[in-house]
C-alpha cells in the first residue's frame, strides 16, 4: 500500500462513526431559563447559544433503535429508551462557530450503556428502570401520544406529549429549528478540557403538540436550581419523527476538529 493510500485509509478510519442508530419519536419540551444557572456548566471554549435573547433547556425523551458500536450490534443493547436534560451552546471550529448541545444528565435503562457513554464521551449518564408508550401510527399520523418514564426509588417520573396536525420540517429561524438543528455535542473532561463530537442526521420533521408535561422528583434528579423552571409549562413542545443518526468520535476542542 502506498503512503498516500495508507494516509487515506487512516483518515477514513478517523471519520467513521463510533455509533449509529435510529433515533425515533423524540418528545422535546423546552423551557426558558436564567442563563446564570447554566454559566458554570458551559464547557471551556464554548458560549451559551441564545435565541432572541433567550436561553433554553430541553427535556428530551426518545427511542434508540438498531444501535451499533463501530458497526457491531451488541446483544440486548440494540433498542432502548433515553431521557436527557440539555442546553445549547456554540463552540469554536476551524470554519467558525459550531452550534451544539451540552447534556446536564442522561438516563438510560442499562448500566453498560451508561458506562460506555461516560467512558467514551465523558457524559453524565445514569441507569434507571425505564418505560415508554408510543401511540402514533407512523410518521404521517395526525394525532396520538408519546410518553417516556423512569423510576427513581419507588417513584415513577416521566414526560409525555400529544401530537396535533401533520409533521413537517420546521422553517429556518423558528424555535423548533433552533432546538433540533445542532450538530455537535460538547462535554467537559476531568482535566477541564472540552471534548467535541459530531452528530449527523437530516433535518427532522416535527409535530406540534396539543399538550405536554414532565413530572417526578425533578429536584433530586436535576437539582433544586433547575427544578422550578421544569415544573412550569414549557415555552414550546413538539415531537420529532427522528431518523438514522451517526455519532462520531470526540476530539479535543483545541485540536483541528474533523468536519
Amino acid at each position: 500500500m502506498t503512503a498516500e493510500r495508507s494516509a487515506a485509509a487512516g483518515d477514513a478510519r478517523v471519520q467513521a462513526p463510533f455509533l449509529t442508530a435510529e433515533w425515533r419519536d423524540l418528545v422535546m419540551l423546552n423551557y426558558e431559563i436564567d442563563p446564570a444557572l447554566l454559566a458554570s456548566r458551559v464547557p471551556r471554549g464554548c458560549e451559551l447559544d441564545f435565541r432572541d435573547g433567550r436561553t433554553f433547556v430541553s427535556v428530551v425523551g426518545f427511542r434508540f433503535l438498531d444501535t451499533r458500536v463501530l458497526g457491531v450490534a451488541v446483544p440486548f443493547h440494540r433498542h432502548f429508551d433515553e431521557v436527557n436534560l440539555r442546553f445549547y451552546v456554540s463552540g469554536r471550529g476551524p470554519d467558525g462557530p459550531r452550534r451544539g448541545v451540552v447534556f446536564i444528565k442522561e438516563i438510560v435503562p442499562r448500566r453498560a450503556i451508561a458506562f460506555v457513554a461516560r467512558a467514551v464521551y465523558g457524559e453524565n449518564y445514569i441507569s434507571l428502570p425505564m418505560r415508554h408508550a408510543i401511540e402514533i401510527e407512523g410518521p404521517d399520523a395526525s394525532d396520538g401520544r408519546v410518553s417516556y418514564g423512569w423510576r427513581s426509588g419507588d417513584e415513577w417520573g416521566g414526560l409525555e406529549a400529544t401530537i396535533s396536525g401533520r409533521a413537517a420540517v420546521p422553517p429556518p429561524g423558528t424555535e423548533a429549528a433552533f432546538i433540533t438543528q445542532h450538530d455537535r455535542g460538547y462535554s467537559a473532561t476531568r482535566s477541564g478540557d472540552t471534548l467535541a463530537y459530531r452528530v449527523a442526521h437530516p433535518p427532522w420533521r416535527v409535530w406540534s403538540t396539543a399538550g405536554a408535561r414532565v413530572d417526578g422528583d425533578l429536584a433530586s434528579l436535576y437539582g433544586r436550581g433547575l427544578a422550578p423552571y421544569l415544573r412550569r409549562a414549557p415555552r414550546s413542545a413538539f415531537v420529532a419523527v427522528g431518523s438514522r443518526v451517526e455519532v462520531y468520535p470526540g476530539t479535543p476542542l483545541s485540536s483541528r476538529e474533523p468536519g
